[in-house]
């Protein structure tokens, strides 16, 4: 059952009948009642290829998840909230649903454009036979060998590119938080399809705006004379996102200027030294001597002859002027004084809109500016046309929280990373990255490859790695977040079930005992995040007589072998005598108990009664 489904099942009931049947008028009495306006106008986006790209939003997980212990452990990511995944994203997208569902505030995508020279083709490696997808899409036989046709074609049609990006789309939107939003990058071959699709995904009235990026300034020799100088970012909010953009600002005053109120302002640019000598300047606070140091990259906004008019007019304050400061704000952060006139009086605070033009500051930055950032990190130029992390750090900066979750699940070259990393050093920030990348080969003639590189992935590791130390040597105070965890997502196990219905025919056909400890702990990892535990949580080991579990959270995992009565007994006497541990749940890897055992283990939890009033649930799984 999808989510919609699942949804409308939960919450309107009353629409189905005993059968299961939907009963639309029912829903549409619900409607009218709530004095919402019926449209019968409308139009949607259909391309051949959509019911198979809705079968693939729906269809199971294919894949396990695998942490890199090795690298995981090392002292700068073992606390790390960062995560790095490895895989196809339609399937990482699936299992984070499990931890993540609604829990990301912002997506930056930089998909394939399908241009015909960026290398996209649609390849799928699902067998499904005719009469398979006729019933599982619910389309004519007809309609499912056309759509077979192309999926094993390696085509790149518009309908082949749809067919790429709904799911993943679908499921992006799951994972955004009510007040989330996403942005997309993407060129004039796909713009007006995605717009579209993004309206049906989405929704049309969450559409925020189409930024327009500059992307080049000389011109090409192109077909027809026109030099293709501009790329387009789409944005779309979950319902609350424009209603958050309204966010509160509180506008301080300070007791030598109490008629100006002021707020947090950035004083530094984008210019360095070399561009702006006379803003490459230790600034000093008259008040207290204390010096505000400028960084080589990022000069201050004012210069030597204008400092000390700003200042004498208020325009300037320092966080150690006011006591009241010191608390609330981050030490090297300047304030700069906020006409009154732009202040918005609101539920009796000063607040104002943070708004945006889709006139994007030239200080974002064009490609050259993204080329020039790899070299300087890598000293070749081994990706191309990356973005410069200015750009993703401005949308970032945009939706003004310093605490939340970004999602870029086409990582390439790790430049949504970069960006926040980056933005975090400046302002103290916690945000966290979750980036995605498939393991895909580079050309054996390209200076990548050359240098090492022999995939996508390994690249967007190094980027973030060395990204991470330069920031370090920029920002020597800062001791936030600059690790981050690795994971990937090889295939399940060879006939392992797909669905419990499946359970008592097949039981017989897979062997547990052809399982490795990390193949058993692969599993493990993969239940612990379809069941709430995010990826940067730890599984702890707990002894039980001579047993291992292992637990996160209130849940207590079993997928060693040999689980025996004395494991159980030893269980249950922990939870009486220890205070520290008190798991709710237990979830047994149902192939490791015979009947025997089985029953032993039921008959034990559902018996017990404990000291601590712990509802202990038992959960035993074949999938």
């Amino acid at each position: 059952m999808n989510s919609q489904l699942a949804l409308l099942k939960k919450h309107f009931a009353n629409c189905f009948d005993k059968h299961g049947s939907f009963i639309p008028a029912k829903l549409q009495e619900i409607v009218q009642a709530s004095g919402v306006a019926l449209s019968k106008e409308g139009y949607s986006l259909n391309w051949l290829g959509k019911s198979y790209a809705r079968l693939l939003a729906n269809e199971n997980i294919r894949t396990l998840l695998k942490a890199d212990t090795a690298h995981n452990a090392k002292p700068a990511n073992a606390s790390s909230q960062n995560l790095l995944i490895k895989g196809d994203n339609l399937e990482v997208l699936k299992h984070l649903m499990g931890a993540y569902s609604e829990q990301v505030k912002m997506i930056y995508i930089d998909p394939p454009y399908n241009t015909g020279s960026d290398g996209f083709v649609y390849q799928d490696d699902r067998k499904f036979t005719v009469e398979q997808l006729s019933s599982l899409a619910g389309i004519d036989e007809d309609e499912a060998k056309r759509i077979l046709e192309f999926t094993s074609s390696s085509s790149n049609s518009h309908s082949a590119w749809l067919t790429f990006m709904y799911p993943r789309l679908y499921l992006a939107k799951q994972l955004l938080r009510d007040d989330g939003v996403v942005f997309i990058s993407i060129d004039d071959n796909e713009q007006a399809q995605l717009k579209v699709l993004c309206d049906e995904v989405f929704g049309e009235e969450n559409f925020v705006a189409q930024f327009p990026w500059r992307k080049r300034t000389a011109k090409s020799d192109v077909p027809f004379g026109v030099s293709q100088d501009f790329e387009w970012i789409v944005a779309y909010g979950r319902p609350n996102f424009l209603a958050g953009m309204a966010h509160e600002r509180k506008y301080y005053t300070t007791p030598d200027f109490p008629n100006d109120p002021w707020r947090l302002s950035d004083l530094t640019t984008q210019k360095s030294a070399d561009e702006r000598q006379n803003s490459a300047f230790v600034m000093v606070d008259p008040k207290t001597g204390k010096q505000y140091p400028f960084n080589r990259k990022r000069t201050w906004g004012v210069t030597t002859d204008t400092f000390q008019g700003y200042y004498d007019k208020g325009k300037i304050v320092f966080p150690d002027d006011y006591d009241f400061l010191k608390i609330a704000i981050p030490a090297y952060r300047v304030f700069e004084s906020e006409d009154k006139a732009k202040a918005v009086k609101k539920y009796g605070v000063e607040t104002s809109i943070k708004a945006a033009s889709t006139q994007l500051p030239k200080e974002i930055g064009l490609s050259e500016n993204g080329n020039k950032e790899i070299v300087e990190l890598f000293g070749g130029k081994l990706f191309s046309f990356p973005k410069p992390s200015t750009l993703i750090r401005f949308f970032v900066d945009l939706i003004n929280e310093e605490d939340c979750i970004i999602l870029d699940f086409f990582a390439g070259s790790g430049t949504t990373a970069h960006a926040v990393m980056q933005l975090n050093a400046e302002d103290a920030g916690n945000r966290q990255f979750i980036c995605v990348q498939i393991d895909e080969a580079t050309d054996p003639k390209s200076e990548a490859y050359k240098a090492g590189y022999q995939t996508i992935f390994d690249i967007t590791q190094a980027r973030i790695s060395k990204a991470a130390a330069k920031i370090q040597v920029a920002y020597p105070n800062f001791k936030g977040d600059l690790g981050f965890k690795i994971f990937e997502t090889p295939p399940m196990f060879d006939k392992y079930l797909d669905s419990p219905e499946e359970l008592t025919e097949n039981l017989e056909l897979f062997d547990v005992n052809t399982l490795s400890q990390d193949d058993r702990h692969n599993l493990m990892l993969t239940w612990a995040l379809r069941d709430g535990i995010k990826l940067d949580a730890s599984l702890a080991p707990v002894t039980l007589g001579d047993y291992t579990a292992y637990a996160a959270d209130k849940i207590l995992y079993f997928v060693e072998p040999d689980i025996s009565l004395d494991a159980v007994v030893a269980l249950l006497e922990q939870l009486d005598n220890n205070p520290d541990f008190s798991p709710s749940r237990l979830v047994v890897l149902g192939y490791l108990l015979d009947s025997k055992a089985q029953r032993e283990m039921t008959e034990a939890v559902k018996h017990y009664n404990n000291r601590k009033g712990i509802e202990l649930t038992l959960d035993i799984r074949y999938n």
